[in-house]
């Protein structure tokens, strides 16, 4: 049997880890990708003020969403997701218009998702949510996982998991604004910051180290994580 004094010290060692372990976190997202800087210049050629209003009206500052207001606002949610299957961003847009159109897109279709299933318990109640090809993009059709992993995970910026909501407890939150080109950078940072300091997501006390599945989802994208 191990010492009481051994124990606490193992645990505090553990916790002093994980803590250490989310500011290294922290500073490699802020810090990263520096040569980025200059392609996230943007003059905002899409107009995602929408999708903004529809989050002010229906989505609160810590996240939660009003599913029955959206609902009264169902087809000006379709509009705003007719315009972006419109307007996909081409080649020579900037990276910073392409990550706001693309997250947009896929927060938008997720509320979409549920719309068209409410009332229900959990998004996973939805047949193949993820994977199923709902979502017009110009002449094609794609899915939630394409949109994640095929285009955003493609554009080097690991942030973008703090940003898109699967419309699931365990998901970071739907922010109550739109990103836009021109403020994704302070978006990204706020939506990466206010996830790791979720007290509902990572816990780390005396008692408890517990942080969210995401950091083990997303191992290989993410800064590697201790065991």
């Amino acid at each position: 049997m191990k010492a009481p004094g051994t124990t606490m010290v193992a645990v505090a060692v553990k916790i002093y880890c994980m803590k250490t372990t989310l500011f290294l976190i922290w500073a490699s997202l802020f810090f990263a990708t520096p040569q980025s800087q200059n392609s996230l210049q943007s003059n905002d050629a899409l107009d995602h003020s929408a999708w903004t209003k529809l989050l002010q009206e229906n989505v609160t500052k810590e996240g939660f969403v009003d599913y029955p207001g959206f609902m009264k606002k169902k087809t000006e949610l379709e509009a705003y997701l007719e315009y972006l299957g419109d307007n996909e961003p081409s080649a020579r847009q900037s990276k910073s218009e392409k990550l706001a159109f693309y997250i947009n897109l896929y927060n938008a279709a997720t509320v979409h998702l549920i719309l068209e299933n409410y009332p229900l318990k959990s998004i996973k109640d939805i047949d193949n949510p993820w994977g199923e090809k709902r979502i017009r993009l110009g002449n094609d059709r794609v899915s939630l996982s394409k949109i994640e992993f095929g285009i955003l995970r493609k554009m080097n910026e690991p942030r973008i998991h703090f940003a898109i909501n699967c419309a699931s407890y365990s998901c970071p939150k739907l922010m109550d604004t739109a990103f836009t080109a021109k403020g994704i950078e302070l978006q990204l940072q706020q939506a990466t910051m206010g996830f790791i300091n979720d007290k509902s997501k990572n816990r780390i006390s005396k008692e408890e180290v517990q942080l969210s599945p995401i950091f083990k989802w997303y191992r290989g994208i993410l800064p590697n994580m201790a065991a």
